[in-house]
This record gives C-alpha cells, sequence and structure tokens, in this order.
C-alpha cells in the first residue's frame, strides 16, 4: 500500500464531517459568526428540520465583496493572525472554517453588505465552489441560507432523526444564545411559525420568561459572586423550581455556550440536600474570566473547553450558587398575587440574614408537625425533616473540624456483614472513623463496634450501620460518599414522624433549625416546612382587605 497526499476535495469533507454533524452545527456556527458581526437582532428560520432549508440573517457588520469572496475558504479569519492569539481568544469563531465546512456538505448562498458598499454581494455555493455571483440589495449585515444539507452523503442523513427532532436541537440551541446575550434580538421560526422570539432588552429574565416561561422567571435567584480570577452571573431556581432532567443547566464561559461536566458537578453540588434525588434546578450562567485561562480549542464544535485551573472553578460556582439559595423563600400555601405584602416582608428577613424570621411555638399536629407563629403568618414544620437538616449540619460541621462527638460501648458490639458490606467496610473504614464509629476486624466478615456517633444514641445501632454501609456501597462518586453517610446519620437519628414532643422539646427544635444555613430542605431536599401567609389565612376565613 503506497502512501499518497488526499486531494483538496476529500479533505475538505472530512474537515466539514467534524465540524458540521447535524442541522443544529450549521446553526450553531453561523449564529456565532453573527454575535461576532456585533448583531443586535438575529433571526435563524429552519424548514424539515434543517436539513431542506436553514437560514441565518442579521444585522451585524457584514463583509464586503473582496471579503466575502475570501471568508468562503477554509482557515480564513479575522480573529486570528499568529500563534499567540489561541491564548487570547474572546471571539467565539476563530477557526475559519465554518462556511467551507458547511459549503462542502450542501448548497449555499451568502448574501452579505458592509457599511462601505452600495450593494450586497451574493455568492451561490455548490459542492464548495462558487458556481455563481450576483449583486443583491439588502440592508447592512449578512444572510446565509444552506439548503439539501447532505444531499451527497446519504450516510450521514441516516444518522439524523425526525425532522421534528433536528427543529428541536436548533430550537434548544438558539435559546441557548438567546440566554447568553439577553441584548440580541433573537427570533427562531420553524416551518413558517415562530417558537421564539426575545426582547433583546439586555435583561436576562426577560430571555429566561421568553425560553421557560414567565412563571419561572418571577422566580429565579440572582447569581452573582467573585472568587480569585472568575466572576460568575445568572440567574439559580429556588429548590421549588425543579426539573426531572439535566437540560435546564445552561453554562456559558466568557459567554461561550459550553458543555462542561465539572461545571454540572459543581450545580449539583450547590443544590446537593436542596432537591430531592433525580431532580434538577434550572440555571443560567455565565462565567467570566480571561481569555488565557480557558482552553476552547479543544474540540472542532468549540461546545467542550478545558479550564487552567478546574479545582478553583469547581468552587466558586458552588460558593456562588449556595450563597443564592440563602434568598429562597419557604413554600407558601396558595401564594397568589395577594401575598405580596407577606412576600416583601419574607425577602426583609431572608435578604439580610438568610435564616428563618423568629418564631414562636405553637402546638404539634398529629405527633409529626410543629405548628409556629411568625410575624407573616403560620409555619407547619415537619418535625423529621427539620430534626434532619439539624443533625446533618452537626454532623458535617464535627467532622470539618476532625472533632466527632462519640458514645462508647460499655460492651462492643458484634456486627455481622455480607461480604458485599465487608468489602465497602475495607476501603470505607477512614471515613468511618472521621465520623466516630471504632470498628475492629473479629473473624470472618465479623467486627466489633466499640464507639459510634453520639448522634446515634437510642437508635439501632448495628441496622443503622448496616444500612449505612449499603448507601455508601451504592454511591460511585468517592466524593459524595461523606455527604451520602451524613445524610445516612442524620435520617436514623432523627425524631420520627408520629413521635409526640413536649412545649421544650419543640422550641428547641424550632431555634436550632434557625441556626442552620438551609433551614428550609431536609439533607434530601424535602421541604421542613410550609407556610400559610397571613393575607392567605384573612383571604380564606372572608377577612380580606
Amino acid at each position: 500500500m503506497s502512501i499518497k497526499v488526499l486531494p483538496p476535495e476529500v479533505t475538505s469533507k472530512i474537515a466539514a464531517g467534524e465540524v458540521i454533524e447535524r442541522p443544529a452545527s450549521v446553526a450553531k456556527e453561523l449564529i456565532e459568526n453573527s454575535l461576532d458581526a456585533g448583531s443586535s437582532q438575529i433571526t435563524v428560520e429552519v424548514g424539515e428540520g434543517g436539513v431542506g432549508f436553514l437560514r441565518v440573517a442579521d444585522n451585524g457588520c457584514g463583509l464586503s465583496p473582496t471579503e466575502a469572496e475570501i471568508a468562503i475558504r477554509r482557515h480564513a479569519t479575522s480573529k486570528l493572525s499568529k500563534l499567540d492569539d489561541l491564548e487570547h481568544i474572546s471571539t467565539l469563531g476563530f477557526r475559519g472554517e465554518a462556511l467551507p465546512s458547511i459549503a462542502a456538505v450542501a448548497e449555499m448562498d451568502v448574501l452579505t453588505r458592509d457599511e462601505g458598499s452600495s450593494a450586497a454581494a451574493c455568492l451561490h455555493l455548490e459542492e464548495g465552489r462558487v458556481v455563481s455571483r450576483e449583486k443583491k440589495s439588502r440592508p447592512v449585515g449578512t444572510t446565509v441560507t444552506v439548503r439539501h444539507l447532505f444531499r451527497n452523503f446519504p450516510a450521514r442523513l441516516k444518522f439524523l432523526k425526525s425532522s421534528a427532532t433536528e427543529a428541536g436541537h436548533i430550537a434548544s440551541l438558539v435559546s441557548q444564545y438567546a440566554l447568553a446575550f439577553p441584548e440580541v434580538k433573537f427570533e427562531f421560526i420553524a416551518d413558517g411559525r415562530i417558537s421564539l422570539r426575545t426582547p433583546g432588552d439586555g435583561d436576562l429574565r426577560s430571555a429566561v420568561a421568553e425560553v421557560y416561561g414567565l412563571d419561572t422567571a418571577k422566580k429565579m435567584l440572582e447569581v452573582e459572586g467573585a472568587a480569585e480570577m472568575l466572576y460568575a452571573s445568572g440567574l439559580a431556581s429556588p429548590p421549588s423550581v425543579q426539573r426531572s432532567t439535566k437540560s435546564y443547566l445552561s453554562f456559558f464561559v466568557n459567554r461561550r455556550y459550553v458543555r462542561n461536566s465539572s461545571l454540572a458537578k459543581a450545580v449539583e453540588t450547590a443544590y446537593e440536600g436542596l432537591l430531592m434525588i433525580g431532580r434538577h434546578p434550572v440555571v443560567v450562567l455565565n462565567i467570566t474570566l480571561p481569555p488565557e485561562e480557558v482552553d476552547v480549542n479543544v474540540h472542532p464544535t468549540k461546545l467542550e473547553v478545558k479550564f487552567r485551573n478546574n479545582q478553583a472553578v469547581f468552587r466558586a460556582v458552588v460558593k456562588t450558587l449556595r450563597e443564592a439559595q440563602e434568598k429562597a423563600p419557604v413554600p407558601r400555601v396558595g401564594a397568589g398575587e395577594e401575598d405580596a405584602l407577606a412576600g416583601q416582608l419574607w425577602d426583609s428577613w431572608t435578604g439580610t440574614t438568610g435564616q428563618l424570621p423568629p418564631l414562636r411555638m405553637v402546638g404539634q399536629l398529629s405527633s409529626s408537625y410543629i405548628l409556629a407563629e411568625g410575624e407573616d403568618g403560620l409555619y407547619l414544620i415537619d418535625q423529621h425533616a427539620a430534626h434532619e437538616r439539624i443533625l446533618f449540619e452537626r454532623i458535617l460541621s464535627q467532622r470539618a473540624a476532625n472533632k466527632p462527638v462519640i458514645q462508647g460501648m460499655l460492651e462492643p458490639l458484634a456486627l455481622e456483614l455480607t461480604p458485599a458490606q465487608e468489602q465497602v467496610m475495607q476501603r470505607s473504614d477512614k471515613l468511618l472513623e472521621e465520623f466516630g464509629f471504632t470498628i475492629e476486624p473479629f473473624g470472618q466478615r465479623s467486627y466489633l463496634v466499640r464507639s459510634v456517633p453520639a448522634v446515634l444514641n437510642g437508635s439501632n445501632l448495628l441496622e443503622t450501620l448496616k444500612e449505612l454501609l449499603d448507601e455508601l456501597g451504592s454511591e460511585q462518586d468517592a466524593s459524595k460518599r461523606d455527604i451520602k453517610a451524613a445524610q445516612s446519620l442524620a435520617c436514623h437519628s432523627a425524631v420520627l414522624a408520629g413521635q409526640a414532643l413536649d412545649a421544650d422539646e419543640m422550641s428547641n427544635l424550632i431555634r436550632q433549625l434557625q441556626q442552620t444555613s438551609s433551614p428550609r430542605t431536609c439533607p434530601h431536599g424535602r421541604p421542613t416546612m410550609i407556610h400559610l401567609s397571613s393575607t392567605q389565612l384573612k383571604k380564606e376565613f372572608g377577612r380580606a382587605g
């Protein structure tokens, strides 16, 4: 077999295959070009899922006829001039592969005019070559129309989904850039129907309202924080607003839409204990940092990025999102527009302290719920969930200080384990010791328990320890095993629903809950309380107004 250099028409199609995976890839490249051109209005129109027809029109700076001819060549770009520029990329596009890659796998028309031209240049390309040139009328800006994507590549067409699915991918992409650039007016039209239209007023909450709905936008919390060289800003949902998938997590790095597993994990860590397992928040987060601190050149489609200091970014995102959660209100029963006054009172408390307002114990309902009175109404507190939160934070605090409160056994307890539990025990011995367990081997799959965390006093110690090992064994992420252990210990140690409490016990539980950092949810994300406002009470009794 002889080695030979591939002809240009082959190499161009190979390069196009790396950049253009589906119609959404075309839309992404063209939208990024429009944003780099300083556009304040971008319209994306598709037909047949973008395979038959896709058009992106903008009011950016446009190109002169000469520049238009250069732009359709491979590696032609205005963003880079020397190798060092790769370390300081501040634009969305920079490879110079968008237009030639698209032209290699589809028919393409480029209609563009800059401020200095009296008419717009119009180029029609087929199989990567210009087949006609015209002059047409157009305001300053650029329109790129793509037809018959992958028509000459049936193998690639087979991998595409239905037209509706492909249009959905494009709609999602347009939505992401509408969130990244709220000052730009975006319009998405699918098969002649307007699917999305943002105001372009510069208000992120307005863009969220158009993408996710007005109700969600109203509830979102402001996110803003700086750490080291990083600045994070955006909106994040309170625990009361949650979704079943991670598709509502939007990350932008220097306003570039990216996918990054570390950022997703940071969000998961920040909401640990605030959401039920399997539930996820709505987050729109833009991370600003010096261009040299992030590598955007690690993937042909530029969707993935690599941080120079990944751990610093992770810590900053977790810290910023947790600070935002301190402003999240308690869920209200029947909350509506009539509760505006009560909401203002609640906000005055959470905005200054991040804790609960002063509460006075009233009594107990069904031996499970504590009734408490506040200045803004009635609070129903789930005694088990509230005690879980108290113990969870106490356990983690003691572990962080390396000072677990330990209860020694007068007589050691004999512990028999399954083979699976023994494997977990052997790899978790140090973790268990940090939480206050002293456990010694005593034969095959047998152990002696000589001390346990003091919070376990009065519970079934051996069954609790076995369940803890089962839960640690089910957690594949080593970084979460300490949280899992604290959750399990708190759950098994907390007062139970159906357990009668006296007045002192209830008052003490309320006081301790007020001192926690996240009093509104248990460690598993369930609410510890609900709120019935004074306004709502008056309304229900016909005393409103």
